[in-house]
């Protein structure tokens, strides 16, 4: 029988567009459905890179300009895989070309861009997600469903981290190719918008909303060369960040991220303290969820390690037997099965545009906060 195209158009092709496009090429292979994912174009601004990356990763042709390629015919989905600053530009186009939409994290530089972009694809009535991967690591959905079935009882206490080390040096340049993230005019944030991001999204998804925060924040290196200008320019991001938050279902939550972290490469780790039961998960260790239920008898009771890669897992049952686990390139596989389930039930995938805003809306508090050292409410999502 005839399967439905999904002919992806892919912009930028640095280290997550080949972090979606192995998810493109793996997802028929091991899940199944009525839509084949076909790796149509790829689009970048130095031509010889991207013929090279599209030959490498099959894609069928190449665009120097992602206008062009947002307007062919042969394109269902665009997927935004470029810097910050294009996604809001770039996503409000492909909405009105009719196309569905995948964009990377985060939506968009703040909560005012990521309204416009929903605006524009409820007006368009297209599909869309956010590349929020973590959530689709099969160890974190369980522990969302351990959540939703009530077993951990009233939760008291969200706490999450995200440490890095790769910026512990003054003469590291900011701007362009690899070092936009120290450029707030592309990143919009530091940490806040690149990695706290990430463990925001995952705390909305498994804790509810956020009410308001209180944030501190600090750059350690005032000035840096920039890349583009050549010149020695006031670094504006965060390199260091850190808030307290009440979550709307009454919790406490804390929240840290820094690049300043030595030894740390990309440590996030969350934990969830209940009345029953408490849950912790580290990306190290990724295919592991740590339980401890108060249930247990008493000369058992103890911090268990469940080793998520049984058949009953989610997702597993589709990929390895039973003790052989999975990894980081795997929750981009995992995020395009949403999507694609998300259009077989006319449901959607999560996380949307709407998660996308939620979460932006939050970094927008915790950057107010940071500046004004005062408690701020978070904007809630109508």
């Amino acid at each position: 029988m005839p399967k439905n195209q999904l002919r992806i158009g892919l912009i930028g092709y640095s280290f997550m567009g080949r972090a979606h496009s192995n998810a493109f090429h793996q997802v028929n292979h091991f899940f199944p459905s009525s839509y084949e994912v076909i790796p149509q174009a790829v689009c970048g601004r130095d031509e010889a890179k991207v013929k090279e990356f599209a030959a490498r990763w099959g894609y069928k042709s190449v665009e120097t300009d992602w206008r062009k390629m947002i307007a062919r015919d042969d394109i269902d989905v665009i997927d935004i895989a470029t810097p910050n600053n294009l996604h809001h530009e770039q996503a409000i186009a492909a909405a009105k070309a009719g196309k569905m939409i995948l964009c990377e994290k985060p939506l968009g530089l703040n909560g005012k861009e990521a309204e416009e972009m929903l605006k524009a694809i409820k007006k368009a009535g297209v599909a869309n997600m956010v590349w929020y991967n973590y959530r689709r690591c099969p160890a974190v959905v369980l522990a969302k469903n351990l959540i939703d079935s009530g077993k951990l009882g009233r939760i008291y206490h969200y706490r999450a981290n995200f440490l890095q080390d790769w910026t512990i040096n003054a003469d590291l340049p900011q701007g362009g190719t690899g070092l936009w993230r120290l450029d707030a005019k592309v990143a919009g944030s530091g940490v806040t918008g690149d990695l706290l991001a990430h463990c925001i999204d995952t705390a909305l998804w498994l804790n509810g909303g956020i009410k308001d925060v209180t944030a501190m924040t600090e750059t350690f290196v005032k000035e840096r060369k920039h890349n583009l200008t050549g010149k020695v320019e006031k670094v504006s991001i965060d390199d260091a960040c850190s808030f307290m938050c009440h979550f709307n279902n009454g919790s406490l939550g804390l929240f840290e991220s820094t690049r300043y972290a030595r030894g740390h490469k990309a440590l996030y780790t969350f934990e969830i303290n209940g009345a029953n039961m408490s849950l912790k998960w580290d990306l190290h260790d990724l295919h592991r969820l740590q339980i401890f239920d108060y249930s247990d008898e008493s000369q058992e009771r103890g911090w268990k390690s469940v080793h998520v890669s049984d058949g009953d897992h989610p997702y597993c049952g589709k990929w390895w037997v039973p003790g052989l686990q999975l990894g980081y390139e795997h929750s981009f596989v995992h995020a395009m099965v949403e999507f694609i389930q998300g259009l077989e039930s006319g449901k959607g995938a999560k996380p949307d545009f709407k998660d996308g805003l939620a979460t932006d809306y939050v970094v927008d508090a915790v950057l107010a906060s940071g500046k004004s050292r005062k408690w701020q409410k978070v904007k809630q999502v109508k």
